[in-house]
């Protein structure tokens, strides 16, 4: 164990998360020992536990941490357009799910069951439905509820195709991408007035070959 640095309750904590974080995002939730945590930040089990009194303690405030940096991250601007916002918040999704792997899968499978994890996970899909329904261009006030509901069942299906994606890569990471959105596309033209992407989904290089 390295020399103990004097740090402040607050500051301890900031840097126990971000051990914590780094161990979980590298290896399988069971392999995360919270002996590990205390030796790779330089303290007691015991300073660890007062810090949090439990691995899934500690895991769930850095799955709390990801997730409010993931929505913070998602900016959904009105001044771009559907396809662009949506590119951009799959991308910082994708981004932090590949760097994350591990911590992922324990959340989706793992602890798939766990009440906390689930609350956290159903949070943050329910603040992206709020801001996706925000800049869909709705023609007609009575679509809402229905944009609502297709917005709901596909932030699911972008979960469970990710997941499957992080286990077993049958496909590239923009054509992961590029599926999600076309699928959310595809499936909010019948109750829009007007196409929300007219010419997507792009053309493939090779797609006259």
């Amino acid at each position: 164990m390295s020399p103990r640095q004097r740090l402040s309750p607050a500051d301890r904590r900031a840097q126990l998360l971000a051990v914590g974080a780094r161990l979980f995002a590298a290896r399988p939730y069971d392999d995360v020992l919270m002996e590990d945590v205390a030796k790779e930040a330089g303290v007691s089990r015991a300073l660890l536990y007062r810090h949090f009194p439990s691995k899934h303690a500690l895991f769930a405030v850095v799955y709390q941490q990801a997730a409010d940096q993931l929505l913070a991250d998602t900016r959904l601007d009105p001044a771009d357009s559907l396809v662009e916002q949506l590119v951009q918040g799959m991308d910082v999704h994708l981004d932090y799910f590949i760097a994350n792997r591990q911590a992922v899968l324990a959340v989706n499978r793992v602890l798939a069951g766990d009440p906390v994890i689930q609350s956290i996970m159903t949070n943050e899909l329910d603040a992206l439905r709020t801001r996706l329904l925000a800049v869909v261009p709705l023609a007609q006030e009575n679509a809402r509820e229905a944009v609502s509901a297709v917005l709901k069942s596909w932030l699911v299906f972008v979960q469970v195709l990710c997941v499957d994606w992080l286990t077993r890569e049958t496909c590239t990471r923009t054509e992961l991408r590029d599926s999600c959105i076309g699928a959310l596309l595809g499936a909010l033209r019948p109750l829009l007035a007007d196409d929300p992407a007219r010419g997507w989904p792009p053309q493939r290089p090779d797609a006259d070959a």
